[in-house]
């Protein structure tokens, strides 16, 4: 049987003439901060103390004696990488096994009888990117960074949201394997269903020593109590398990996600030689692209189940990519899910992340959209690059296509719309710049490969060049107009087939940016606070989306903080709302994004420190399988029901017309019943419709526990009364940690919110934005805050005040 031994003791880390130990999986920065000889770049204004890091070389070394690291003989040792970055150079015993310079795919060496020291020396990214750049000439991006030259993750160099951390080093487990007479290679199952009978289809590749070539051997393979075995004496075998019954597996909100272990076992006789275990899913998926009346769709249909997709985008969660444990995948995947979540977009600044992160969503139901790793950028097409693209794309092709999660491979983000719109095809004057990886390469690998799914050039694209690449019409579209130039109501303008980006900035929670800034006093504008603001013009534009709602809170932090944070989630909030209720020819949104690589003020509804920011608590409301809403109409606003849900919902709405002195002008209930998958929308009654232009009366619509609000001006231009409420703190069963919060509102009180930081750190509350009515009471369960009284609860409460 194979021997696998995990080498992640003994390594050291040259520094200063001497060696520092070292974290193997780890980065040179995680090891000098262990060390205490850089500080953490994620504080302060320490990101530039710790710039000169990613400049130079550095070497890791280890004894590595490979005769007597094998618990039995074999006939072979490889030396495994399963992550090198990015540009290295491996010696055993002085001597070169081989240079790498792909942060993206693995690396096997053969070590067979060797000994002697183990050392893996990083070049500086940017010394491998420029000696790609000086074969293959520039190209434009659009960052100041060349991480178009070099295949590595794209941020470490910094983005509109991101620190520029450029890492080194053995950032995923190395291992050594002994094995005898032949190994499993490569295995490529295809998993398909028809109704509920099941295929596996196991694409087997061999590697044999010389005295296993032309050996018989057999292969064992089980899934769901049915088993085969197949003999050859090749390198290549195919095996076939046809599964009566199964199950199927359905995003979360369908169905349930049952998985199937699949195992393998390569035998000599009675002899095993080598195993393969994963687990997989029975479904279909299909993407719509046909044309319609509307343009062309893109619409995705799961199991026959034509589906809106309520979506994030996720970038990296960490900067140190090194540092993210299965434990902090599934704790970040689980709260994106409680956002009603069904498909995480895995964007292609990134990385092919652990197969941790899809085991997780495997298990949680989340779809997987997988972005090729090109970004914003013109990528040369020549060698040394294009080998390396084609065999990382290969390798992570086949690494991920056991899970059931992942539903599109995807070419790349923004370049086929930055080459049509960003002045690139004047400068590139010929020159190669990814066209050939999207439309060429990439889906020939994936239709080689991976035929059971498909595959989209990029994001955003409009399926061919006889349209604008970001044509709302046609395919996916990103709107970012919106954020950089206007107000979040432009939303309602268009009604794209599939918004695969938008997104609006919010900073992250006040715990979050203390421990990031210790000492400073923060302002919009104070030092630490723009050096964590890394969009164009980020802070300008997050106060003009106050000041076009509400009045400025002149020198105010605390208040800035939460109307940014309102505005926020209402942006959001509104183009989801909008674009849900023009399903299907609307079908799905992604939102940017879901989580953050540090703290920062970003896009993100998820903080570097792990925190919800109000738009999560939005973002469950609006992707809820049911959904009420008020939306503009030509006469007015109308009462929109959408039902995402499997069954039908029978409701009764509640319409009321309300003064802002609390007293109720009309109210009126009517009876619905909105089919499954379906979208209702009719006219408010004239009766309770607000005058144009009203600023003291104001429509809320009631259901089922959701509440839609509808002003007929602006906030800053409404006569709130100024708000009066209650509150309470009621203690939990025997949970000293658990309490509610009880409020009681006197007048109308819109968007409160209870920042559950200010209490203690690690405090938390089960909601976000809140409206209440005069008389009405509401409780917000708050964990965590022990010890907190009614005064700081007071303190940690924010609402919508008069201009």
């Amino acid at each position: 049987m194979k021997d696998v031994v995990q080498l992640t003791e003994g390594w050291q880390l040259g520094y200063e003439g001497g060696a520092l130990d070292a974290q193997v999986p780890g980065c040179v920065h995680t090891d000098l901060l262990t060390a205490g000889h850089i500080p953490d770049p994620f504080l302060g204004m320490n990101e530039t103390e710790v710039a000169w890091v990613g400049r130079r070389a550095w070497t890791y070394t280890r004894r590595l004696d490979t005769m007597t690291s094998g618990s039995a003989p074999h006939e072979r040792t490889d030396l495994v990488f399963e992550g090198l970055d990015t540009a290295a150079h491996i010696a055993l015993g002085g001597q070169e096994l081989g240079r790498t310079r792909n942060m993206h795919r693995s690396y096997r060496f053969d070590v067979t009888g060797r000994s002697g020291e183990l050392s893996v020396t990083f070049d500086s990214a940017y010394d491998e990117a420029d000696s790609v750049r000086e074969l293959t000439g520039d190209r434009p991006n659009v960052y100041p960074e060349p991480f178009q030259y070099i295949r590595k993750m794209a941020c470490s160099f910094g983005w509109d949201w991101g620190p520029t951390v450029v890492t080194a080093g053995m950032w995923r487990p190395v291992r050594l394997e002994h094995w005898s007479t032949a190994r499993i290679a490569r295995v490529r199952p295809l998993v398909t269903v028809d109704g509920v009978r099941g295929r596996v289809e196991l694409h087997i590749d061999l590697e044999r020593t010389e005295t296993g070539t032309g050996r018989p051997l057999a292969v064992h393979a089980t899934v769901a109590g049915v088993s085969t075995r197949t003999e050859f004496d090749g390198a290549h075998a195919i095996v076939v398990l046809d599964v009566p019954d199964v199950r199927l597996w359905w995003p979360r909100g369908y169905g349930e996600q049952p998985l199937y272990d699949v195992a393998l076992t390569l035998l000599d006789g009675g002899r095993e030689l080598d195993t393969w275990r994963r687990r997989v899913g029975f479904r279909t998926v299909e993407l719509d692209r046909a044309p319609d009346d509307h343009g062309t769709g893109f619409t995705f249909v799961v199991n026959g189940e034509r589906i809106f997709v309520r979506g994030v985008n996720w970038i990296p969660d960490d900067v140190l990519p090194s540092r993210i444990t299965p434990e902090r995948y599934r704790a970040r995947l689980e709260q994106t899910a409680a956002a009603n979540v069904d498909l995480v977009r895995i964007w292609g600044g990134g990385i092919y992340e652990d197969d941790a992160f899809y085991d997780a969503c495997d298990e949680l139901g989340l779809m997987v959209w997988q972005d090729f790793p090109f970004a914003c950028a013109a990528y040369p097409e020549e060698q040394p690059l294009r080998g390396e693209v084609e065999a990382e794309a290969r390798e992570n092709v086949v690494r991920l296509m056991p899970h059931p999660s992942l539903v599109l491979w995807n070419g790349n983000n923004e370049n086929l719309w930055g080459f049509r719109d960003w002045d690139w095809e004047e400068p590139l004057a010929g020159n190669s710049w990814g066209e050939g990886y999207y439309l060429g390469l990439l889906p020939r690998v994936v239709a080689e490969l991976d035929p059971t799914r498909h595959y989209s050039a990029g994001s955003p694209w409009s399926g061919s060049w006889d349209h604008h690449p970001n044509d709302p019409d046609h395919g996916t579209y990103h709107s970012w107009e919106v954020w950089n130039r206007q107000d979040y109501t432009e939303y309602l303008k268009n009604v794209p087939r599939f918004v695969s980006e938008f997104g609006w900035q919010a900073p992250p929670a006040l715990a979050t940016l203390r421990r990031a800034l210790p000492g400073e006093d923060l302002a919009p504008d104070s030092p630490g606070m723009l050096h964590h603001q890394k969009a164009e013009d980020g802070n300008g534009k997050l106060n003009r989306g106050i000041e076009r709602h509400f009045a400025p809170p002149q020198g105010d932090f605390d208040r800035w903080h939460y109307l940014a944070q309102v505005v926020q989630a209402r942006a959001i909030a509104t183009g989801i709302e909008h674009w849900r209720a023009n399903w299907p020819r609307c079908a799905g949104t992604i939102v940017w994004q879901i989580n953050d690589c540090w703290p920062v003020s970003s896009w993100s509804a998820i903080d570097g420190d792990g925190r919800l920011k109000p738009l999560h608590h939005e973002l469950r409301r609006v992707y809820a399988d049911r959904l009420l809403t008020l939306q503009p109409g030509p006469d007015g606003p109308e009462l929109v029901l959408a039902n995402q849900g499997s069954v039908p919902w029978a409701c009764e709405v509640t319409l009321r017309l309300m003064r802002t002195d609390g007293t109720l002008a009309t109210r009126i209930s009517l009876g619905f019943t909105v089919p499954a998958r379906e979208v209702l929308r009719l006219p408010a009654p004239p009766e309770v419709r607000p005058a144009a232009g009203a600023t003291k009366e104001y429509l809320v619509a009631d259901a089922d526990g959701q509440r839609a609000f509808h002003l007929p001006v602006r906030d800053k231009e409404f006569g709130y009364p100024a708000p009066r409420f209650d509150i309470a703190v009621e203690t939990v069963g025997q949970d000293p940690d658990t309490v509610d919060l009880v409020v009681h509102a006197h007048t109308l009180v819109r968007d409160l919110l209870l920042q559950p930081d200010r209490l203690t750190p690690h405090a938390t509350a089960d909601r976000g934005l809140l409206t209440l009515l005069p008389g009405e009471t509401t409780r917000i369960r708050v964990r965590g805050a022990a010890g907190a009284g009614a005064n700081a609860f007071r303190a940690a409460l924010f609402c919508v005040e008069p201009a």
